[in-house]
């Protein structure tokens, strides 16, 4: 049996993982790269031949993890997609406006390129298109939590919630051949205990080899409790000072996190009456799904669904789908909240209110997720004097903020927390989806605190069992 890390390998994005037995193969996530150094992986060859895969397993529905899929499969893979049906759902939503955004994207870089006379780093072809993503969507088939799903002869796959984002889960393996018997249990991205709208992450069942997440493996989180006071402190001073408060955020729960922060803000009179723009029709689709999906939240958003208040909707909430919508945003005089994709900054949206807002003393720029090295996202953080956006040189005066306490990652402590709630100790912990630094201090702690020894794979490497 071989494991062989296509992608998320020593780095944060690009989750893909090769599973051979010896008669299958299968695919575990199929993630797009985001970090600007890896984003060449994108284009290149794959290992495998996509033919050759006989299935692909999804822990969850966010680009890093589901991005690729329409490559595969334009390149061959003719099997079947399988995950949760809330996953499945918003990987529908999320590979149509991935294909749509690079087309757009590739147009307007042939137009900058013509005008800097600019030769391509590719072929002014997308890395895939929309009916390539169609062809995936087509593929999807449906899982349900803690219900052993018989994949092949000797083989069976069961998912168990990981509060990462709507239907996350981790995926444990069951492999008998030739008379031996091996489990593996990927642990996709784990959420964290006691957040809002979602069930907290279950203990699986132990397994022989564990490959766990190590994303905030290095640090531990604010207290949860400080989120809300942190937002209200942050709305105010944009309010006062009367800019714009912009928040590049990820279409898939950090946005319906917000909501549910901003509902609860504005019930008790924390902050003023403001104007919330979602300026994502992907956003706006993923909140949709979360209206289908009520059995996935937890109790204390039951409780708040049954008193007549959904967790996701507000006053003053403004749904922005066309172009047009989100142009006149930024004409609007007074201060007003606007929420828009990517999260990282790499694409889509957000790129357009940043360059409206970045040279404005007054407005705040207000990052809520995880900013992988590279983005845009990354470099804004570093506060520096000046930043390019769509090709232009912009000051950078606006305020810069964060707030950790927003992810939907588990930080070091949650993750030691969870792998301790296995009942039983890996043989075998590889580390994935973390930056290589991190991963060294994850992987000294958990030698030090719990005793397990690891090993961090590198891009494309195979580890035979």
């Amino acid at each position: 049996m071989k494991l062989t890390f296509l992608g998320a390998a020593r780095n944060v994005t690009g989750s893909c993982t090769l599973l051979e037995t010896g008669s299958r193969r299968i695919l575990i996530d199929c993630g797009y790269f985001q970090e600007r150094k890896f984003q060449d992986r994108n284009w290149h060859e794959f290992a495998v031949d996509p033919a050759s895969i006989d299935l692909i397993l999804m822990t969850h529905a966010h680009l890093d993890h589901c991005g690729l899929l329409p490559r595969w499969v334009a390149k061959g893979f003719r099997g079947k997609i399988m995950g949760t049906s809330a996953t499945n759902d918003i990987i529908a939503i999320i590979l149509r406006d991935s294909a749509r955004l690079q087309q757009e994207d590739l147009r307007q870089k042939m137009k900058r390129h013509k005008r800097q006379n600019r030769k391509p780093t590719h072929s002014y072809d997308p890395l895939y298109t929309i009916e390539d993503a169609e062809h995936a969507i087509e593929k999807l088939s449906p899982v349900e939590f803690e219900r052993p799903v018989d994949l092949f002869e000797g083989i069976t796959a069961t998912w168990y919630e990981a509060g990462h984002i709507l239907g996350a889960g981790s995926i444990r393996l069951e492999i008998e051949e030739n008379g031996e018997h091996k489990s593996i249990l990927f642990s996709g991205d784990i959420g964290r205990s006691d957040m809002p709208l979602l069930r907290d992450p279950a203990a699986p069942p132990g397994a022989d080899i564990v490959v766990l997440e190590s994303t905030y493996g290095d640090r531990d989180h604010a207290p949860k409790e400080d989120i809300p006071g942190q937002l209200a402190e942050i709305i105010n001073e944009t309010h006062r000072a009367g800019g714009n408060l912009v928040i590049p955020s990820f279409a898939v729960e950090r946005t319906q996190d917000l909501f549910y922060h901003f509902t609860g803000l504005l019930s008790e009179k924390k902050i003023p009456p403001t104007m919330v723009f979602l300026d994502s029709p992907m956003a706006v689709r993923v909140t949709e799904v979360f209206k289908r999906h009520p059995e996935l939240f937890d109790q204390e958003t039951l409780d708040l669904l049954d008193s007549g208040h959904h967790p996701v909707d507000f006053s003053g909430l403004q749904m922005s789908r066309t172009r047009q919508q989100s142009k006149a945003i930024n004409r609007i005089k007074g201060t007003v909240c606007i929420i828009a994709g990517s999260g990282m900054c790499t694409g889509g949206r957000i790129k357009h209110h940043l360059l409206a807002n970045i040279a404005r003393p007054e407005s705040t720029i207000l990052f809520v997720g995880y900013q992988a090295e590279g983005t845009l996202g990354r470099v804004l953080l570093s506060r520096p004097e000046e930043v390019r956006i769509l090709g232009r040189m912009c000051d950078v005066k606006a305020r810069i903020e964060q707030i950790h306490g927003f992810s939907g990652h588990a930080d070091r402590g949650e993750l030691q927390t969870w792998l301790s709630s296995l009942d039983r100790p890996p043989n075998t912990l590889l580390l994935n989806h973390g930056e290589e630094e991190v991963i060294t201090g994850f992987a000294q702690n958990l030698e030090q605190d719990l005793g397990v020894k690891t090993y961090a794979p590198t891009y494309r490497e195979t580890l035979e069992f």
